[in-house]
């Protein structure tokens, strides 16, 4: 995974007002905490952030009292209708640490013949890893699995260096027969129609 830089700078207004002003702006309010260390308050450009979320689990790097440090996302707050971001909560990191994270799953290849459904029953899964080296999702072929069939946590190939961070037996993705209406009940339903 890639860092992605970020230009911030310290926040020294507080409140709904300043907050106001800052996205007026063209800023995110963000706050850095972790470690030990005291929250650190900064305003984060707002384009520049907003792309860089669009990669599951960024890494982050942002400038803190003139030291470059590595940040993860850890939560961000969007605007109800207009979807953008209104503030992000920032996990301090540092290299060789291990995280948890969630990770998007992919799938590839096609069901068995007959209609079956893919359920994704965890739409990420959760695994441990080093901060600087987080996986961006997994893929998971599901090419000729029946109805009934299941993959577990423990079934998925993970990066080098990463750990599950659930039950090895939990369910991520099961495939499942469509459902159809048996013939007498839409036989039924035609002749109630009809009358």
């Amino acid at each position: 995974m890639s860092e992605i830089r970020l230009a911030a700078e310290t926040r020294t207004e507080f409140g709904k007002g300043a907050a106001r002003r800052a996205r007026r702006a063209g800023f995110v309010p963000g706050v850095v905490y972790g470690h030990g260390h005291a929250p650190v308050h900064l305003n984060l450009p707002g384009h520049d952030l907003m792309m860089a979320l669009k990669t599951p689990n960024a890494l982050l790097v942002v400038p803190i009292e003139g030291k470059d440090e590595y940040v993860l996302p850890k939560a961000v707050q969007r605007e109800a209708i207009k979807r953008t971001i209104e503030h992000v909560d920032l996990l301090l990191v540092k290299r060789g640490e291990k995280v948890t994270v969630e990770i998007p799953v992919h799938t590839e290849g096609e069901l068995a013949p007959g209609g079956n459904l893919l359920e994704h029953v965890l739409q990420a899964l959760p695994v441990e890893a080093e901060a600087t080296h987080l996986p961006e999702a997994v893929t998971v072929s599901v090419e000729g699995l029946e109805a009934g069939a299941s993959v577990h946590a423990k079934d998925i190939v993970l990066p080098a260096g990463t750990t599950l961070a659930v039950d090895a037996d939990a369910v991520v993705l099961q495939v499942i027969a469509a459902q159809a209406a048996p013939a007498e009940d839409e036989a039924a339903e035609a002749e109630g129609a009809e009358a």
